[in-house]
């Protein structure tokens, strides 16, 4: 579930109990002055056609996006290159490392993001918590593990499913894993939270369709400390407004404002 800020919010997301059911080389990342440029530019001129507001309500990126946490999304990162705009726009490949805002597969009413861990050809497994990507163990200086005990399906993927996984998941597992690696296919990412033990991500709903990738986040234009149950509701709730009026001074996260958010270069391993 989300709740929307201008239209739509960003579900990080959340993986499901066991007793549910289904309900080439990484470029080098911009520079800061013109990661900058493309910000004010932005703000200055963008329309819901360039840039658009979403807020964090859940922890599966922790610690590196938090509750609370409002972003501004570059609509144009990943949008297709026109004859002339290729030329003129920052137009970009999704990359391994980067952080994306994208349609939830399950129900695209839901906007997710996580963390591109494997484009198209790249094959993946989990070995007690650690990432292999095309056999070689995964540097990940972003990612938080937060519970001290092994799952046998989370921590080790892909393996058999010890929780009701939706469709696409299924439908990975049986078809597009070779000697105990998920192969990526054409056209689609592997994607993970930051928060590695608490996140609803392709371990448990499979691929990204490329289709589905709207944008990255740029900037954290705000963050206001509160909890998920205020934040997923198709309103805004009376007791967050007055949360609001009452602590806006003590809860916002000063340090936090105007943050730029950075991808991760990934290398090809």
């Amino acid at each position: 579930m989300s709740v929307s800020e201008q239209n739509v919010a960003v579900n990080a997301g959340a993986p499901p109990a066991k007793a549910q059911e289904p309900a080439k080389k990484a470029e080098p990342p911009r520079g800061t002055i013109a990661e900058w440029t493309v910000t004010i530019l932005l703000l200055l001129f963008g329309t819901t056609t360039l840039v658009q507001a979403f807020v964090i309500p859940t922890g599966s990126m922790e610690d590196t996006l938090l509750i609370g946490d409002h972003l501004l999304v570059d609509k144009l990162a990943y949008a297709p290159a026109g004859p002339i705009s290729r030329y003129l726009l920052p137009y970009q490949q999704v990359k391994r490392g980067d952080i994306i805002v994208f349609r939830y597969p399950v129900d695209i009413q839901q906007t997710f993001v996580k963390r591109v861990i494997g484009i198209p050809g790249d094959r993946i497994r989990i070995v007690n918590k650690q990432v292999f990507l095309n056999g070689k163990p995964l540097e990940e200086p972003y990612k938080y593990h937060k519970t001290d005990y092994i799952d046998s399906y989370r921590d080790n993927f892909p393996g058999e499913p010890n929780v009701r996984l939706y469709e696409q998941a299924r439908e990975m597992l049986e078809n597009h894993v070779v000697n105990g690696e998920v192969v990526v296919p054409p056209g689609h990412y592997f994607a993970l939270g930051d928060n590695r033990d608490s996140s609803l991500d392709s371990r448990y709903w499979g691929f990204v369709p490329r289709e589905n990738i709207i944008g990255k986040p740029l900037i954290i234009y705000w963050s206001y400390e509160t909890v998920t149950e205020r934040l997923v509701g198709s309103t805004i709730g009376f007791d967050h407004l007055l949360d609001l009026v009452q602590n806006f001074f003590t809860k916002t996260r000063w340090r936090r404002t105007f943050k730029l958010i950075r991808a991760h270069a990934i290398a090809d391993p």
